[in-house]
């Protein structure tokens, strides 16, 4: 399986987008400048995986939010479909819509991955965190849903 080279590593600034939320408003990444920002990309609303994961991201929030990240999950699900899965189970941070995989691709989170032993290209589960200098802290591919947001609050130092 070959590396993917647009990987983001720490240090480097982090590519500025604008995707339409679950609403159809477009969020940019500048929108949160000054601020620490966890962007998650995750493979499709409403899938074991991916529901697990937000869910998490939904009851740490309070915490992140406290140590001043703001949290973006990113998907290629259209708004519609995001605005349904924050309804259900009842998200409160911006879920966004990158149907063309433009984000995806500028951060890294779609390429060749494992799957079942085989060698697939779709989203790669991926967290990248940017500091409030727009600079990436953390790039992390290929997380796991179960126990990531636990994983990253140690890896941020927020687990006392």
């Amino acid at each position: 399986m070959s590396q993917n080279p647009s990987r983001l590593e720490a240090g480097t600034v982090a590519p500025n987008f604008t995707l339409p939320d679950q609403d159809g408003t477009n969020v940019s990444l500048s929108d949160f400048a000054g601020q620490r920002v966890v962007v998650y990309f995750y493979p499709a609303a409403m899938t074991p995986g991916c529901t697990t994961q937000a869910c998490d991201f939904r009851d740490s929030l309070g915490s992140l939010a406290a140590a001043g990240y703001q949290v973006l999950g990113i998907s290629k699900d259209d708004p519609a479909t995001l605005k349904k899965f924050q309804e259900k189970e009842s998200l409160t941070f911006p879920l966004l819509s990158d149907q063309d995989l433009s984000v995806h691709k500028a951060y890294g989170a779609w390429g060749e991955k494992s799957l079942y032993g085989k060698t697939v290209v779709g989203v790669i589960r991926s967290t990248v965190v940017v500091a409030e200098d727009g600079t990436i802290t953390l790039g992390w591919y290929n997380v796991k849903a179960t126990g990531h947001v636990a994983s990253l609050r140690k890896k941020l130092g927020l687990d006392s």
